[in-house]
């Protein structure tokens, strides 16, 4: 059962994000849930982002909200530290970004989910989001994944939303247990890393914040031809196969904690990426590696031919 008393920490990387900050702490305190701390990783921001951090504390003293400093080595480091720095005794963390605007469910819907999972399972819930502009217009609703969440998927897609993550005490000991170095992105490592070790994902149909989607930043959404053509110029200059490169030596080195399924899928891909054309085709055959929409794993399937995987 969901249990109000339940603390969930929430894990804020922070660099120059003055402009729509306050909007989203504000949201954090219209949050339905209770019980709640904040821990914010300030990458070395020069604007006025660690002030309002700190005038939001002075205006909450009732609640436990620390701000660190950042490694200054970019977001994914940032969150990479911030769930080190969560420590081993939290039971929930929700990672946030700078300048979403919470619903007033959201912290209680992932509370949810994750008190029905059994205790001890590792498990990762994330969701649907609002696309909005900067102004707070609509835009659209983030794309409805039909397909099932796994390590499969996970290897080639990142579809867990970052700003909407949520992780249960077992999942955050997986995450905690290994430092993954150079990798692409937090969100596509966890969602590798969890359900590599069998965890459960858990994916909310129901939107649970508001996304701004900044000028330049529509490659995020996945869902528009111009996202489409970015991310195809991506896998063909090479970048998705630098990617991959980056999490599959990740995910070699925290090896022991994938389950034999997943561990021999990862060497399968592995290999797969260094055959011939042939080999490489058969491989997306073979392992049942997939994406979730036609468009991705069509993009899939031009990176195999162009070997670019």
């Amino acid at each position: 059962m969901a249990d109000q008393t339940t603390e969930v920490t929430i894990l804020m990387a922070l660099f120059d994000g003055e402009r729509h900050l306050r909007a989203q702490l504000d949201s954090y305190a219209s949050q339905t849930h209770p019980a709640w701390a904040l821990m914010v990783g300030d990458d070395g921001s020069s604007d006025a982002g660690a002030a309002i951090i700190r005038q939001f504390a002075d205006a909450h003293r009732n609640r436990e909200i620390r701000l660190i400093q950042g490694p200054g080595r970019g977001f994914a480091r940032n969150f990479l530290g911030l769930l080190q720095a969560a420590g081993p005794s939290v039971p929930l963390v929700a990672l946030s970004d700078q300048d979403d605007i919470w619903l007033p469910e959201k912290l209680a819907r992932g509370v949810k989910a994750l008190a029905a999972v059994e205790n001890g399972i590792p498990a990762l819930y994330c969701a649907r989001t609002h696309i909005v502009a900067p102004d707070l217009t609509p835009i659209t609703l983030s794309r409805y994944w039909a397909r099932r969440f796994s390590f499969a998927n996970a290897l080639v897609q990142n579809v867990a939303a970052g700003n909407t993550i949520m992780l249960n005490r077992a999942a955050l000991n997986i995450a905690q247990a290994v430092d993954p170095g150079d990798i692409a992105a937090h969100d596509w490592w966890l969602y590798q890393i969890i359900s590599g070790a069998g965890g459960r994902i858990i994916w909310d149909d129901e939107p649970v914040l508001l996304y701004r989607q900044h000028p330049g930043n529509e490659m995020g959404r996945n869902d528009t031809p111009r996202a489409w053509v970015a991310r195809l110029r991506q896998i063909l200059s090479g970048g998705f196969r630098d990617w991959n490169e980056r999490n599959i030596r990740a995910l070699r080195a925290a090896e022991s904690m994938l389950t034999p399924a997943n561990r021999a899928l990862l060497e399968r891909f592995a290999a797969m990426r260094s055959a011939g054309l042939s080999g490489r085709l058969a491989g997306l055959f073979g392992t049942g590696i997939y994406r979730q929409t036609t468009p991705a794993t069509v993009a899939l399937w031009l990176a195999a031919l162009f070997n670019r995987l």
